[in-house]
């Protein structure tokens, strides 16, 4: 008989208030390939864009794209079981996934080092192998090493919340004293607060939320702004204060923001967009650049890791059981976490 593990499971999506995600008993996740590794989780963050999957927003685009699954994408452990051809990982290592969990290493993206653009990328958390358990199987390519220094609750939010706001900050090609705002300061918005920081950018950072905003200040914003959906009012306000952006980095899922962020930069300048949304309006001929971003790269997850480590990043996280998913997830969706939210199983 398979050895079972626990699982909040989620068998069809629905508001959270419903408590969508069950605690199960499943099957434990065993070595399946002679290149995985098992891992051990220690630690999984709650994502944002899981909560849209989890309550049904995104269903359009085919998110989750089936049922039942274990939600959770960004998560480290300690490995405890090895296949036969695995190199880089030994038994009592620690490692972490992000949403990468694997693609096909032939295409042109692979081949370009873009693993995450792939078409046949594999998802962490879009299937039973998600980080909302006990247990994960995975390709030791896709697993990135955490130093035993870095606390699970710490290392587990650099796997997705990290890696987004790192390549969203590369994206919108940082340079000193470049003015960018950062709309939405969250799980993310945060930690992109930190890496345009050690760019020496200055950053104004933009949220509905005073807890965020102060948060924003202690890491390092040069001012921080609440966002009031008067777009008007807003704009004029930036405008006194700062003048037009150099460029912007649109965290919140909401469209208005990002029309808002793409009117409060300077012509020629550059949105950067790492959430799912609709465009409304833009005119060619003030020569903006609009630019989506994806997570990023195994290169870059190395990368996440070792200048977290370096320059001693914040990460601001919030510690629930596992069983507690649903009242974490709660909580995220009424702005009482003041960052990431972190399960622990």
């Amino acid at each position: 008989m398979a050895e079972k593990m626990r699982a909040m499971v989620l068998s069809a999506c629905g508001p959270i208030e419903t408590k969508p995600l069950k605690l199960t008993e499943i099957d434990r996740h065993q070595i399946q390939k002679p290149n995985e590794i098992l891992i051990k989780i220690e630690a999984c963050g709650v994502c944002h864009s899981q909560l849209h999957g989890i309550e049904g927003d995104w269903q359009d685009i085919g998110i989750p794209p089936t049922l039942p699954t274990v939600p959770g994408h960004e998560l480290v452990g300690k490995v405890v079981g090895i296949g036969k051809d695995v190199k880089r990982f030994s038994v009592g290592d620690r490692a972490g996934l992000s949403p990468l969990l694997g693609s096909c290493m032939k295409c042109q993206y692979c081949n370009e080092g873009k693993e995450q653009l792939c078409e046949k990328m594999e998802v962490t958390g879009e299937s039973l192998r998600g980080g909302y358990t006990e247990y994960i199987n995975a390709s030791e390519d896709f697993a990135t090493k955490v130093p035993d220094s870095m606390k699970p609750e710490y290392a587990a939010p650099l796997f997705c919340a990290g890696i987004t706001a790192y390549n969203a900050v590369k994206a919108v090609e940082p340079a000193t004293h470049k003015k960018i705002g950062i709309f939405g300061i969250g799980g993310v918005g945060h930690m992109a607060v930190e890496f345009a920081k050690l760019e020496n950018c200055e950053i104004i950072a933009i949220s509905r939320n005073q807890k965020h905003l102060d948060i924003a200040k202690r890491l390092g914003a040069s001012d921080v702004m609440r966002y009031t959906s008067d777009q008007n009012t807003f704009l004029e306000e930036l405008k006194n204060k700062h003048g037009l952006l150099d460029a912007a980095i649109v965290f919140a899922p909401a469209d208005q923001v990002t029309d808002t962020a793409i009117k409060a930069i300077k012509k020629g300048g550059l949105v950067v967009i790492g959430t799912v949304g609709k465009i409304s309006s833009f005119l060619a001929f003030e020569e903006k650049t609009i630019r989506g971003t994806l997570i990023g790269s195994r290169k870059d997850m190395e990368d996440v890791i070792r200048i977290a480590d370096e320059n001693n990043l914040q990460v601001v996280s919030e510690s629930f059981p596992l069983e507690q998913a649903n009242e974490a997830l709660q909580k995220l969706k009424n702005s009482e976490i003041d960052a990431r939210a972190v399960l622990i199983p």
